[in-house]
């Protein structure tokens, strides 16, 4: 596996204006949510945004308490974390497919998120994923999130002259 390279300045996306990203976090395997935590933290303060963090239960909550926070709060961008390492049943895949559905459609809705919720085999994966120094994909999900926070914005601005204009004067 090729370890992920996010320490490129070039790469970090800039705002015109403070940003704050809300971290969900789904806490079930403590260790490797944890380190996920670091990384996307660490990334989130290096490209100069803000962040506060929030636990829930378990990945199939975590697409409805960034739903809820995107209408309730002032929040620009969202990163969701959590590990789901398959056991013997088949709830690894509806927790897998589910939570990850969620996410896409509020991705759709125009929700800028990076998904950081593992989906894995076992708990070497799981670690080797979520190590900070290794696979990093924690940092990867806030670097997504604030990339399409950025493209969210530049497209935005790109609006503002776009559209019906009266050539009648008043």
């Amino acid at each position: 596996m090729v370890k992920s390279d996010l320490s490129a300045d070039n790469q970090r996306p800039k705002f015109p204006k403070p940003i704050k990203v809300l971290v969900v976090v789904a806490p079930y395997y403590k260790e490797i949510t944890d380190d996920l935590v670091s990384g996307a933290t660490a990334e989130i303060t290096i490209s100069g945004a803000n962040f506060d963090i929030v636990t829930v239960p378990g990945a199939l909550e975590v697409p409805t308490a960034i739903g809820m926070a995107s209408r309730l709060c002032e929040y620009d961008a969202y990163v969701a974390l959590g590990c789901v390492i398959r056991g013997e049943t088949t709830h690894y895949e509806t927790v897998c497919n589910d939570s990850s559905n969620g996410l896409l459609m509020l991705g759709l809705q125009g929700l800028s998120i990076g998904n950081g919720i593992l989906t894995v085999e076992n708990t070497a994966q799981a670690k080797e994923r979520s190590d900070p120094k290794k696979l990093n994909k924690g940092a990867a999900a806030a670097q997504a999130a604030l990339g399409l926070l950025s493209l969210r914005l530049s497209w935005q601005e790109k609006r503002k002259d776009v559209g019906f204009k009266s050539s009648v004067r008043t």
